[in-house]
């Protein structure tokens, strides 16, 4: 009797055919986008089909960090992963760790290449950066003549600054005539002497932006004279001039932004200055008023004429002073004076003679105020209080007045 399997040991066996299958472990498969569904834990089940066939497909959650777009009906992708059979179902399916757009696989390849020359050229060194102007006359912009582009770049410009003066150069963004175009719009600008350059477009697929990565653009905008900024794409996109380039900017309406200044806010900031300066100087001149009032105060307190009248002034005050000490000085001595007067007064022979008494004098002006000095019939001088008495001695008598 021939051997009979069970369901489970068949699906099971085939199962390990699969992964005993060294190609199926790691295959990549193109096709196209149908049935797509993203599921709430985060799988994706789609199924992945071309003219002849389908297969279905499932990315878990956690190999999603290698999906770097959402996927949608129609699109035509490389799949890589493992093709494995779930046994319950006794289905087999593309396990996808890794999904890129169709054609896209072999530029990010060239992309990354191209990236790792340029910089190991030294194209990327921050040391051969130019600085871009601060305040600008010409704008260069090297980009297609319609759409969404220029017009942002132009409208931003100019509401920006008025004055600028925008100068383009209708390039030919996309196609096998692009990188001479650029090239050449490039090479146009840096002979007229623009200030800066905007180098970019719109955003659209690797395929759309590839001009930007080839290597002869990278190399106009290397030896370019004027400062570029790059403005290719969204600010998602990445493109080889923009590790090039001076400036990168996220979009085109960025790199407008970045490459004029904005003439209202450069008039409200010299507003700014000239009141902060008017305000500075004013303060300044008031300091300087006050310092001069002060000079002139002390140059008046030093000056000959107020050296003069402060000791005119000086003088009369210590004559003054002088005066009222001469005052005093003469008072007390009239005082004193008066004193002593009075004291003379008592002690004055003319004060005694007024009262009756007489002062004798002989001829030689001797006094005689003793019997024994008077001569017989000698002539005397008698002073009295209103006069002098001529008189001879004619006897003298001894009386005791009990002295």
């Amino acid at each position: 009797m021939h051997n009979v399997y069970t369901v489970a040991q068949v699906n099971s066996y085939i199962k390990n055919m699969f992964v005993q299958d060294y190609m199926l472990q790691s295959i990549f498969v193109k096709g196209e986008i149908s049935n797509c569904k993203y599921h709430s834990s985060g799988h994706i089940y789609f199924t992945l089909k071309d003219e002849k066939g389908i297969i279905a497909c499932v990315m878990f959650a956690g190999s999603r960090a290698g999906l770097s777009f959402r996927l949608e009906e129609g699109q035509q992708v490389v799949v890589g992963g493992t093709i494995d059979v779930y046994e319950r179902d006794g289905k087999y399916q593309l396990y996808a760790k890794q999904i890129t757009l169709d054609g896209a696989g072999l530029l990010y390849e060239k992309f990354d290449r191209l990236k790792r020359e340029l910089e190991e050229m030294g194209m990327f060194a921050p040391e051969y950066k130019q600085p871009i102007p601060r305040f600008i006359k010409t704008l260069g912009v090297v980009t297609a003549p319609t759409g969404a582009a220029v017009r942002d770049i132009i409208n931003i410009a100019t509401r920006r600054n008025p004055y600028v003066q925008i100068i383009l150069y209708p390039a030919l963004v996309q196609g096998e005539q692009a990188p001479a175009s650029i090239v050449n719009g490039i090479h146009a600008l840096e002979r007229l002497g623009v200030d800066v350059m905007i180098v970019g477009r719109g955003g659209g697929s690797i395929e759309d932006l590839w001009a930007f990565n080839e290597e002869i653009v990278a190399q106009a905008v290397f030896d370019c004279c004027v400062p570029i900024v790059s403005a290719v794409g969204h600010e998602t996109d990445t493109t080889i001039i923009d590790f090039v380039a001076d400036l990168r900017a996220p979009t085109p309406s960025a790199a407008a932004e970045l490459a004029v200044y904005d003439f209202n806010l450069l008039t409200e900031k010299i507003a700014l200055y000239q009141s902060t300066l008017q305000h500075h100087m004013e303060k300044r001149l008031e300091w300087e008023k006050t310092k001069l009032e002060n000079h002139k105060l002390r140059f008046k307190y030093l000056s000959p004429v107020s050296q003069l009248q402060q000791k005119r002034m000086y003088c009369m005050d210590l004559e003054e002073k002088l005066s009222g000490l001469m005052d005093k000085r003469l008072t007390d001595n009239r005082h004193k004076m008066a004193l002593f007067a009075q004291q003379l007064k008592g002690l004055s022979p003319l004060e005694k003679l007024s009262q009756g008494y007489a002062y004798v004098e002989n001829e030689d002006g001797q006094v005689l105020n003793d019997i024994r000095k008077a001569k017989p019939e000698q002539a005397v001088r008698i002073y009295v209080k209103n006069g002098m008495i001529h008189a001879k001695t004619t006897g003298v008598t001894e009386v005791d007045y009990g002295t």
